[in-house]
């Protein structure tokens, strides 16, 4: 939330105005907070790219406004671009708005073309720097209606936004919708059903200043603020006076679509990297992250030391592991996996489908609808975008995205744009084919010696160069066949004393293939982990021992029906 207060505007405008400008998200993993946050606003600006167009998150952002009958403002930004294209987008936008199912009042919306790098906004595209970004202000303030609030009835307020602060607790972020609140007045949390959650009082009353949080001591109807003093209460919940008893109209916190099981890192070289290793500290960590983060849930697995992680994503998971290494954690986390739900009429599983929308260089469509096809998406929609590129719509399970990603750029050069957004539930569409090459595992510990890996690079890739430390059952390469292949990277050349005419060869060794957190996260296996220090990404078996694993397997073979 930004406020900007006492802007200078036309003449007609000399009064002093108050804006809260709110940016939405517009990835996936955060689809939930959209819907919310446009409780809280009485207008939208739609910024659309004058190269690129509407994108996928555009349509799901818009079609939520549109909804909830917020008058739109378009602007079409980077109208500097060598490619822009603004006549065509806007085009674009009007198509997108009437798909949508804009009425007639949303499709007469006023155009801004602006350019956020020099600074400008422009009702033509014939750029006047000298207004700068006035005349979007004045845009909004005659295109904007005032909020509709109720001054003299007791205090209500939609909680949309938590976080988590060290020094003050839970914090809850909304826009008052009735009364007003003093700091240190009592106040107490209703669920969506009426039901009381907790009491308390307000310890700390917050506004916003540009982009500074500063205390006041009373806010009214209309402001949007943030309040400490609560330590259960949560998004989607009503904060109000201690007499009221209905709450507000609440949109439900999104569930989770995908989960991953979180351990201590117990490999042997746990402890050597991190300063943060033990269990205690894993879970007090991430039931913290659950705390401050809607999106994040946590329960303990049927290990003592492992736990469940749900999420919403990809990226989500992969930004919370990231931040954990580099906060000094050392952890194990296994193969994502998707959250199914139950049709509730026919008993049938479903699944999270997703659109996903590509920008690719003729050439390269090919490759990337063949490669979308194995992953079970369905091509809906093939057109050109204009220089050469093709876009393409599939809607695709979420599961055969797990890290298409990088695929995605290998195959289109890097020149390639992916775009992806929830769509819906749909029916399950099938087993996926799974990792068609085994696993090149270390059958001892030790240091990596460049005889023995020169020996090994006919059995396919490896991620590891000499000199690094490695420990059995941790996974050195990729087996060009299917099967797991358990081998010694550690052997040495057997010296004699005895004198030959030879002389010693020099090694030459292929590059190793880097793991990077993404990539290993989507190669691993169901019976392997990724092994995340502060320095280092590791592939291991979840069996270290070869006789366990090979025990594990034979149990699987017997459970597996004919």
């Amino acid at each position: 939330n930004i406020r900007i207060r006492k802007f200078e505007t036309d003449s007609q405008f000399a009064d002093e105005y108050i804006l809260n400008l709110i940016d939405t998200p517009g990835h996936a993993d955060f689809g939930g907070e959209v819907e919310r946050i446009l409780g809280m606003v009485d207008g939208a600006i739609v910024l659309v790219d004058a190269a690129e167009g509407p994108l996928p998150q555009t349509k799901f952002v818009v079609g939520k406004a549109l909804k909830r009958g917020l008058k739109p403002i378009v602007v079409i930004n980077k109208v500097d671009r060598p490619d822009g294209r603004p006549e065509a987008v806007l085009n674009e936008v009007f198509d997108l708005f009437a798909a949508l199912g804009a009425d007639d009042e949303q499709l007469d919306f006023p155009i801004l073309y602006a350019s956020g790098r020099q600074g400008w906004a422009s009702t033509s595209l014939e750029a006047d720097m000298e207004k700068g970004m006035t005349p979007m202000f004045d845009l909004v303030v005659k295109h904007v209606p005032e909020p509709k609030v109720v001054l003299d009835t007791p205090f209500r307020m939609l909680a949309t936004i938590l976080e988590y602060n060290p020094y003050l607790g839970r914090i809850l972020t909304g826009r008052i919708t009735e009364g007003s609140i003093k700091s240190g007045a009592p106040i107490k949390a209703i669920s969506y059903d009426g039901s009381m959650v907790e009491q308390g009082r307000v310890m700390k009353l917050l506004s916003f200043r540009g982009l500074e949080r500063v205390p006041v001591e009373e806010a009214h109807a209309g402001d949007i603020v943030a309040i400490a003093g609560l330590s259960v209460a949560t998004v989607a919940d009503t904060l109000c006076a201690p007499e009221v008893t209905e709450a507000l109209e609440a949109q439900p916190v999104d569930p989770p679509t995908l989960s991953m099981t979180f351990s201590v890192n117990n490999s042997p070289l746990a402890g050597r990297e991190g300063s943060k290793v033990t269990s205690r500290m894993l879970r007090e960590r991430l039931l913290h992250e659950a705390e401050g983060n809607v999106a994040i849930k946590v329960s303990e697995s049927s290990d003592k030391d492992s736990y469940e992680v749900a999420g919403r994503g990809e990226l989500q998971m992969g930004v919370l592991i990231e931040t954990m290494r580099r906060e000094g954690f050392e952890l194990s986390v296994g193969r994502p996996r998707v959250i199914m739900k139950e049709d509730p009429e026919t008993g049938s599983r479903l699944e999270p489908i997703e659109e996903v929308q590509v920008d690719v260089d003729e050439p390269y469509s090919g490759i990337v609808v063949q490669k979308m096809s194995e992953r079970k998406a369905e091509l809906t929609e093939m057109k050109p975008s204009g220089g050469g590129k093709l876009r393409l719509t599939f809607l695709a399970p979420t599961r055969g995205l797990i890290g298409y990603h990088g695929e995605f750029l290998t195959d289109t050069r890097g020149t390639g744009i992916m775009n992806r957004i929830f769509h819906s539930w749909g029916a399950y569409r099938g087993p996926l084919e799974g990792r068609h090459t085994g696993a090149l595992i270390s059958v001892c510990d030790g240091s990596s010696v460049a005889y023995a890996l020169a020996n090994l690079e006919a059995r396919g890739p490896l991620f590891i160069s000499p000199g690094i430390q490695v420990y059995a059952g941790m996974i050195v390469g990729e087996h060009t066949r299917e099967n797991d292949l358990e081998i010694n990277v550690i052997k040495g050349k057997q010296l004699t004393n005895v004198r030959t005419h030879s002389h010693d060869e020099n090694i030459r060794l292929t590059p190793p293939v880097k793991m990077t957190l993404e990539h290993a996260i989507s190669y691993i296996a169901d019976d392997e982990l990724v092994e995340v220090t502060p320095k280092s990404i590791r592939l291991r078996k979840r069996l270290l021992d070869p006789n366990e694993r090979k025990r594990a397997s034979r149990k699987v073979t017997e459970d597996t029906p004919a």
